[in-house]
């Protein structure tokens, strides 16, 4: 696929897939808004749904079959230059003449690409961060100590039984006795503790261990992971963004309403993750990827929330999970398969124009007119070189017909063009010579004739047209004037003659057309009628 293609389907397909992302995240947070008085594990599903929908969007949108979307292609317009071609039903009103097709000019090119290497300069930047903490962590974690007290085995079993958590979890201890409790990791899960945690009372390793172990048992590393990713692709949008923040507020809720759940009060709940947000000195410090149990970010919040008898924080049931995947993935399919008219571009269509002698015809109009498959009717034009070849660059698939024009030519129609996307497609066109139609007015014997002088500037002068090979546009060079004899004049006769004229490559002698004219005049009628 040519370069101006392959341009214009990735920034079309990024343009599409912004578009089904924003509507996608903005019913995730009208459903979240809807759920503010249910837990905050309900909220937490929902914009996990939200998150992993913009992960295989681009995936299902490749997959699943076309199906082209009106509301799509009118945002589309605002937000795409157009493609090489000029959508506009109007073309269909052209004469048989030359036309300048529209093409893409360098400047539009230019843009789209200039697009692109923004956008992926953007995700660059966003998957080097996520980089960089997963590896610090990854280096940390390779550094520390591993707790193999009996007191804290004890209490790490325990807890995952209550959370019915069979995986298991390998507990650090890291060299900074300043740093934050944290959980990273989705085969092997692990929970880094500060230097100092050996010296924490028995309350407060107990909650420390309840919230860390309460985000691997949701699985919400990975999750923050897949928001992150989602992050890095649609960098520039600020739903994103927001999306993204609003699922890791909602993890640590429904962790800390979990840790409730299992008896702890609320008051020395909150009283511990005070003191330990007051020994937090780096918590903005490569901590971007893990899940820390007293971010200082959103600890007012959360500090309201727990203290909040009345606030919901039941679990979410598996039927619950099951029905919501279910109305997702139902929402997500059809949402997959709207495409715009411009996504599924085809590769580039190219050909050659040849006359019946097998000569190059140049400057033709070549015209491909789509009604099908899209909502919006495509006509593109082009015209052929010196060499009577043409292309047709960054077409919408689909199914067109296909006109070619040229003055002295007959106009050829392709009715069936199918074009597929991002492949390239090339045929030939052969020119069948035009038609001509001359009136022959036949004067009366004796009328008054014009002067062959004055006759003869009202014809105007023949030009020779040169258009493929040494085939010439279809001109009269001599015609007889046949003559209506008093005769038939009086015998009422009278009508219209269709004259059939078979042009050949042999020109009779000027004794033979003298001898045909001389014919003509005396029997005009009889060689009307069998002619």
């Amino acid at each position: 696929m040519n370069l101006l293609s392959s341009t214009a389907l990735a920034l079309s397909f990024l343009i599409g897939s912004t578009i089904k992302a924003k509507l996608l995240l903005v019913l995730a947070a009208g459903v979240a808004h809807a759920l503010r008085g249910q837990s905050a594990a309900g909220r937490h599903h929902v914009w996990s749904l939200g998150i992993a929908g913009l992960l295989v969007l681009p995936f299902l949108t490749l997959l699943l079959p076309t199906s082209h979307s009106r509301t799509l292609g009118n945002a589309a317009r605002f937000l795409a230059p157009a493609h090489a071609g000029a959508q506009s039903t109007g073309f269909q009103d052209l004469p048989s003449m030359v036309i300048n097709a529209a093409t893409a000019s360098p400047l539009s090119v230019q843009f789209s690409q200039l697009v692109l290497l923004i956008w992926l300069v953007g995700v660059l930047l966003v998957v080097v961060k996520l980089a960089g903490g997963l590896t610090r962590l990854a280096w940390i974690s390779a550094r520390s100590t591993p707790v193999a007290s009996h007191d804290w085995t004890q209490m790490v079993a325990r807890i995952c039984r209550q959370l019915g958590m069979a995986r298991r979890v390998q507990v650090l201890r890291c060299a900074d006795a300043a740093s934050m409790a944290l959980t990273w990791g989705i085969l092997r899960p692990r929970v880094l503790l500060p230097a100092g945690a050996m010296e924490w009372s028995s309350v407060r390793r107990e909650v420390v261990l309840s919230h860390e172990l309460a985000h691997i048992a949701r699985h919400d590393w990975l999750l923050q992971i897949c928001a992150e990713l989602a992050r890095g692709f649609y960098w520039f949008h600020p739903l994103a963004w927001f999306a993204a923040a609003r699922l890791r507020t909602e993890s640590e809720r429904a962790c800390d309403d979990s840790v409730l759940n299992n008896g702890i009060d609320a008051s020395n709940y909150a009283n511990q993750l005070v003191q330990l947000a007051r020994t937090l000195k780096n918590a903005h410090r490569g901590w971007s990827t893990a899940l820390a149990i007293a971010r200082p970010s959103n600890l007012e919040r959360r500090f309201i929330a727990m203290l909040n008898p009345k606030l919901n924080r039941s679990g979410l049931s598996r039927r619950a999970r099951l029905l919501a995947g279910m109305a997702a993935t139902c929402l997500l399919l059809p949402l997959a398969a709207v495409r715009l008219p411009g996504q599924d571009l085809s590769g580039k269509f190219t050909g050659t124009i040849f006359d019946i002698s097998d000569a190059a015809v140049p400057n033709a109009t070549s015209i491909m007119t789509n009604y099908k498959g899209n909502i919006i009717n495509t006509i593109d034009m082009t015209t052929s070189n010196a060499e009577g070849n043409f292309v047709f660059k960054a077409l919408p698939a689909g199914e067109y017909e296909m006109k070619v024009l040229k003055p002295g030519f007959a106009v050829y129609r392709a009715p069936h063009v199918a074009l597929e996307p991002g492949r390239d497609l090339a045929m030939t066109v052969k020119l069948e010579i035009g038609s001509l139609t001359e009136n022959v007015d036949v004067q009366a014997e004796g009328a008054t004739k014009a002067s062959p002088s004055a006759e003869a500037a009202s014809k105007p002068k023949p030009t020779r047209i040169r258009i493929g090979g040494n085939v010439e546009a279809a001109k009269v060079l001599h015609k007889v004037q046949p003559i209506y004899p008093d005769r038939a004049r009086s015998a009422g006769v009278q009508g219209s003659v269709v004259l059939h004229v078979i042009v050949g490559v042999i020109t009779p002698s000027p004794e033979r057309r003298r001898l045909l004219a001389a014919r003509m005049r005396r029997h005009p009628l009889r060689y009307a009628a069998n002619a």
